[in-house]
């Protein structure tokens, strides 16, 4: 997370983030590990991460990573959600339901949290909780 706080556990990282977005990326975090309970929650990499999987690429590099994040950015909130089913990533194929949100592959971006549908949020991460990570899907 952007917050230049060496924190180590999900709650300092949280704390060292300045409101209003603290509050925010708070409501955010209580979503998610209600929404996903079995997920692992975690710092990595600077944000938080929940659950984890272990991927290998097609260059043959190997790697664990989160399967779901949730990061603090200068300008936005990103949540990271590496799940994939037999159409694709997940965060693309919610795009048409989250129209204020900048959407990558893997990747939900908003300036503020009343820009997104929460009930959405949480429809896809119970989705990306109970799906494969891509890679994980066998084609």
């Amino acid at each position: 997370m952007a917050t230049g706080s060496k924190a180590d556990t999900p709650d300092a990282l949280i704390a060292a983030i300045h409101e209003p977005r603290r509050s925010e990326v708070r409501e955010l975090d209580e979503l998610i590990t209600s929404t996903a309970p079995d997920l692992e929650r975690y710092v990595i990499s600077g944000m938080l991460g929940y659950g984890r999987y272990h991927y290998r690429g097609a260059s043959g590099r190997e790697g664990d990573w989160c399967r779901i994040g949730l990061a603090n950015n200068k300008a936005t909130i990103s949540l990271h959600v590496l799940a994939a089913d037999e159409s694709g990533y997940l965060a693309e194929a919610y795009a048409d339901r989250l129209p204020k949100a900048d959407i990558g592959k893997s990747c939900i971006r908003f300036k503020r949290l009343e820009d997104v549908d929460l009930e959405i949020l949480q429809h896809l991460i119970r989705k990306a909780a109970a799906g494969p990570a891509p890679g994980e899907i066998e084609g």
